[in-house]
C-alpha cells in the first residue's frame, strides 16, 4: 500500500469516527436533552474513548457546530457573481444554495441541530457569537463582489435582514411543526423580492 493510500484510509476512518460521535451525540440529545447528556455518555454510545471524543471536538457544544465548511461554501457562492444580479439576490442565492449544498437541512440530524441551536439556552450564546462573525464575513464578501457600490453599513444591514428573516422563519416553523427548509426558502424569496421592489434602478 502506498503512503498516499494509507493516508486516505486514515482520513476516511477519522471521518467515520467523527460521524459516529455526531450521530451518537444527537441521538442522546434527542432522547435525554442536551444539558443532561455527558461527554462520557456520548463517547460510550459511539464506542470510542473520551480521549477520542476530544481529538475531534474541544467541547460538547462543538458537536452541534461540527460543519466548518458550510461558511466556505456560502462565501464561494457569493463570489460567483452573475451579471445584473443585485447584492440581495447574490446573498439569497448563496444561502439558498447552502440549503441543498454540503449539509442538507432536510436531513434528520440537521433538523435536530437547528432545533437545538434555537431552543437550548446553553447554545444560544454560542449561536449569537457565530452569527455575528458570519455576518461580518458575509458582508465583507458581498462588498468584494461589487467594490465601490456597496458600503460597509449597507452590506451589514442587508446581511442582518437576510439572516434575521431566516432565523425568524426557522423558529416559527419549528414552533408550528412546519417544514423548516420550505419556510426558510420562502423567507429568502421574500427578502429578495422586497429588495428588488424598494430599490428600483439600483443593484443592491
Amino acid at each position: 500500500m502506498t503512503e498516499g493510500a494509507a493516508q486516505g484510509m486514515r482520513e476516511r476512518k477519522k471521518q467515520r469516527t467523527r460521524r459516529a460521535v455526531v450521530e451518537a451525540a444527537y441521538r442522546l440529545f434527542d432522547e435525554r436533552g442536551y444539558e443532561e447528556t455527558t461527554i462520557n455518555e456520548i463517547a460510550a454510545a459511539a464506542d470510542v474513548s473520551p480521549g477520542t471524543f476530544f481529538n475531534h471536538f474541544p467541547a460538547k457544544e462543538d458537536v452541534v457546530f461540527s460543519e466548518p465548511g458550510q461558511m466556505d461554501f456560502v462565501l464561494r457562492t457569493i463570489g460567483e457573481r452573475h451579471d445584473g444580479e443585485t447584492a440581495a439576490a447574490v446573498l439569497v442565492r448563496a444561502i439558498g444554495s447552502a440549503l441543498t449544498g454540503p449539509r442538507d437541512p432536510r436531513d434528520e440530524l440537521e433538523l435536530l441541530r437547528l432545533r437545538l441551536t434555537l431552543t437550548v439556552p446553553a447554545l444560544q450564546a454560542a449561536v449569537l457569537q457565530r452569527l455575528f462573525d458570519a455576518q461580518e464575513r458575509l458582508a465583507e464578501a458581498l462588498r468584494a463582489t461589487r467594490p465601490g457600490e456597496l458600503g460597509e453599513l449597507e452590506s451589514l444591514a442587508l446581511v442582518g435582514a437576510v439572516s434575521g428573516a431566516m432565523i425568524a422563519a426557522a423558529r416559527g416553523a419549528l414552533a408550528r411543526e412546519l417544514p423548516v427548509a420550505e419556510a426558510v426558502e420562502e423567507a429568502l424569496s421574500g427578502i429578495a423580492a422586497s429588495q428588488a421592489a424598494t430599490a428600483p434602478g439600483r443593484r443592491v
